[in-house]
């Protein structure tokens, strides 16, 4: 198979300094909500990047449940892969891939656990059937067959037919509270538009434009 032809001009839009937030979370929000008004698949989907006690570094797509002054939120099983590792090592990187938009977001931040309340809030926000499938993955442990998940499933939704479904003792949240944020805009000829926000000791944004 032969791949190194396979490329594409990016002409959809250009990137000014003058036309930036000066604030990246504001600028952010503007481009979600341009992702979400284009109807693009998963707008909210961002890949989180960690790195375990070997310097190994993974990465996995999760959803985006909140976006805020202090930073970005996301949920997650306690004992996942992805958890454990940032307890372990906080530093996290974010990365948004808007391709239709030719677009992409960075963040670098460091994560931290969310409050038990903020948890309990969102997780009594779900579709059931979510709630349900907490209960059932051991997320990121070794399963014998699918099936056999399933059967797990059905016991738990068998379990919580009635009533509520109670939020998981190892089910909860981080935020990643960024100090670096890039904003990427496809450009002709591969001269990309690129900006770097970086967080000053006052908590100010200084912004760089990098070199594509």
């Amino acid at each position: 198979m032969k791949i190194d032809a396979i490329r594409r001009s990016y002409t959809k839009d250009k990137l000014e300094l003058d036309k930036l937030n000066p604030d990246p979370i504001a600028q952010f929000e503007l481009w979600l909500k341009d992702a979400i008004a284009a109807e693009l698949p998963d707008p909210t989907a961002m890949c989180v990047a960690s790195v375990d006690a070997d310097g190994q570094p993974s990465q996995r797509l999760v959803l985006l449940k909140d976006v805020g002054v202090d930073g970005f939120t996301f949920y997650t099983n306690l004992g996942s892969r992805k958890a454990t590792e940032l307890t372990a090592n906080p530093k996290v990187c974010l990365h948004f891939p808007w391709h239709p938009l030719e677009r992409q977001v960075i963040v670098y931040g460091i994560a931290e656990r969310v409050s038990a309340t903020q948890v309990a809030k969102y997780f009594l926000s779900r579709p059931k059937e979510s709630q349900l499938a907490a209960w059932a993955s051991e997320q990121s442990r070794p399963v014998s067959t699918r099936q056999a998940l399933l059967q797990k499933f059905a016991e738990i939704k068998h379990k919580f037919e009635h009533g509520e479904v109670p939020l998981p003792s190892f089910w909860g949240g981080f935020l990643v509270r960024p100090h670096k944020i890039e904003f990427w805009q496809g450009g002709e000829h591969r001269l990309h538009d690129r900006f770097m926000y970086s967080k000053q000791d006052d908590n100010s944004w200084s912004i760089d434009r990098l070199c594509p």
